[in-house]
């Protein structure tokens, strides 16, 4: 199972977009599990991550999460994906990473 980490402020405003990707996940039956963190939390929440996504609002946190992680894919998540909780166009983005 591939694990996809979500970093955000608090862990708690990418719960929408967590839900949408789960239900993209589960329809196309895709062996990922995702789930959403603080961003203060990265150091044990990433760790066995196979890719970590940023949200938008600390796209300024990319490189030191990339520092952090060097030898994992770390990326921000597209304000537009985000803003409209398109489950779809992220887990697009993860499987990208992943490859």
């Amino acid at each position: 199972m591939k694990k996809i980490v979500l970093l955000c402020n608090q862990g708690m405003s990418t719960s929408a977009l967590v839900m949408k990707m789960r239900e993209v996940i589960e329809r196309n039956n895709l062996d990922y599990e995702v789930n959403a963190y603080s961003v203060d939390s990265a150091e044990t929440s990433a760790k066995d991550a196979d890719v970590i996504l940023l949200g938008p609002q600390i796209r300024y946190k990319k490189n030191d999460v990339q520092k952090q992680f060097p030898d994992k894919p770390v990326e921000v998540i597209d304000m537009a994906a985000y803003g409209m909780l398109d489950g779809k166009k992220v887990v697009v983005l993860a499987r990208k990473l992943m490859k």
